[in-house]
């Protein structure tokens, strides 16, 4: 029988005071445990408390500025939760308070761009299986966003310094909040690795590129969070005029700035949303993404890697479909004729339709040939310029993934953006649509393990994979999860080449819908 217990369990002392959270099924829980505090649009401060603070409620999400209806339920299971702006909390999932217990520590920062999202927003998020299975100390973070966390007030006065950074402020600020007491918890402030998916996995990189994150962490995972500049960049200029155009909206002079701090969330986002779009038409400054300056120094696509960087172990890949997998079939792909194919891709390769058959088929055999109008072109070939500049050089190692499995839904629907989550979270139980027979226990079983080798080693492997070689300068081995893995170098590196020479630069928004975007 499970045992749930509560009274017994011992408070625990930290930095900014005693929480008490509650033991169940062999783990320690705290949710909701405060790591900062911040007035709007200014950078976070360490918190602190008297008393004993309860840590059994999940503490709130940060606001979002559209309120989606709910879909894609099915591929992404969501959980939704109150929100508040002062959000910078934290949840721990560990098997002992014993500080001398030392065990790895991953701290996952979630996705859904700088926008959206919060740390238990997916049903694959929860840290229960991880903690349990991979005897690690589990934490999950929420932060600010949008114009909570990603708008420049700075030439309104100085203390909205870095305000266009504050959102990954506050993830600098979880660092070093789980660096000072995560011993108390039983895990080893010496040996964290941080990671996340798509926005999450944008986070990861911006550590990287953050002086002040330097030793909080020590290696790291970004799943699909690698785009090509011209879809992801970073900020740059200042906010002066997009703040100017909000106080014109909502009738305040620039000498009234200091109301922009005290207005209901909704009316700031309607102010934003007024007049944002005409600015951003011109190329001027926004906000929404982090911002380069002395603090932030950029998409290392943009701006190139730290050096510090690539000491840091890197784990990076991305999944087959991403975004374009979204989309509901238009016919069974397991159910067609030679004929009945090339009539499908004719409308989009034209001429070029029999080489693509043959290229895709030396590429990926035995998938279906119209998978290919899936193909992702958004994140591979970013990530893969990433792992080879993290090589480069005398860098640490460097481990390249891609998660190509087919899905038993939509006549074998290609893996779509967040598929290989509950994966890597031990979570394919929580996931309906992950359960596939004879394959889904093991597969997770190799890529959940590769994981935790890797936060343990800073080198992935598991039973029944095969070698995971390192990038090099030479070579880029790729480890493909698939109801088979296996490594492969440089293998689809054709397969690009071809379709990029055929079809014009991939638009993002031009392919998928907002709501597509937002998972």
């Amino acid at each position: 029988m499970k045992e749930f217990r509560y009274d017994d369990v011992p408070v625990v002392e930290t930095s900014s005071g005693k929480v008490k959270g509650y033991f169940y099924d062999g783990a320690y829980i705290f949710k909701g445990v405060p790591y900062a505090y911040a007035e709007r649009f200014q950078m976070p401060e360490k918190i602190s408390w008297e008393g004993v603070k309860d840590a059994t409620s999940y503490g709130f999400v940060c606001p979002l500025m559209n309120q989606d209806t709910p879909n894609g339920e099915l591929l992404v299971p969501h959980r939704y939760w109150p929100q508040d702006e002062h959000c910078q909390n934290l949840n721990i999932w560990s098997k002992s308070l014993d500080s001398a217990a030392a065990r790895p520590v991953i701290v996952w920062f979630h996705g859904g761009g700088y926008f959206a999202g919060s740390s238990i927003e997916q049903v694959a998020y929860d840290g229960f299986n991880m903690c349990m299975q991979g005897d690690v100390v589990v934490v999950s973070v929420n932060h600010r966003l949008n114009i909570l966390g990603y708008l420049d007030l700075s030439p309104f006065g100085e203390k909205y310094k870095n305000s266009g950074n504050a959102g990954t402020a506050d993830l600098v600020a979880s660092l070093q909040w789980v660096h000072d007491n995560i011993a108390a918890f039983g895990g080893d402030p010496g040996n964290v690795t941080i990671f996340g998916q798509s926005g999450g996995g944008m986070k990861v990189a911006d550590m990287m590129q953050i002086q002040e994150a330097d030793g909080l962490f020590h290696k790291a995972l970004i799943m699909s969070g690698v785009g090509s500049p011209s879809l992801m960049k970073s900020c740059t200029g200042d906010g002066r005029k997009i703040v100017t155009a909000m106080l014109d909206t909502l009738g305040l002079s620039e000498t009234e700035v200091e109301k922009l701090e005290t207005l209901p969330y909704y009316e700031l986002v309607k102010a934003y949303s007024a007049v944002a779009p005409a600015i951003a038409a011109k190329g001027g400054y926004v906000g929404g993404n982090p911002m380069v300056n002395d603090y932030y120094q950029g998409n290392p696509l943009e701006y190139g890697l730290r050096e510090s960087a690539r000491q840091i172990p890197l784990m990076i890949g991305s999944v087959f479909g991403e975004f374009m997998a979204f989309r509901p079939a238009a016919f069974d792909k397991t159910n067609l004729t030679q004929e009945e194919i090339r009539e499908i891709l004719k409308p989009v390769y034209g001429e070029h339709t029999e080489e693509i058959i043959s290229c895709f088929e030396e590429t990926y055999p035995g998938k279906a040939v119209t998978d290919v109008l899936l193909l992702d072109r958004v994140m591979r070939q970013p990530s893969k310029e990433l792992a080879a500049m993290h090589a480069k050089g005398n860098g640490s190692r460097t481990f390249l993934y891609n998660f190509v499995l087919d899905f038993p839904l939509q006549h074998g629907k290609a893996a779509w953006h967040c598929a290989d989550i509950p994966f890597f979270f031990c979570n394919t139980d929580k996931v309906e649509v992950c359960s596939i027979p004879g394959v889904t226990e093991r597969l997770e079983g190799q890529i959940f393990g590769s994981l935790m080798s890797f936060a343990r080693t800073g080198a992935p492997s598991a039973d029944g994979l095969p070698e995971w070689e390192s990038v090099t300068e030479e070579k880029e081995p790729t480890m493909l999860f698939d109801r088979t893995c296996q490594v492969r170098c440089n293998y689809d590196d054709k397969l690009y080449q071809l379709i990029d020479s055929i079809l014009p630069p991939f638009s993002l928004h031009g392919s998928i819908s907002d709501d597509e975007i937002q998972h």
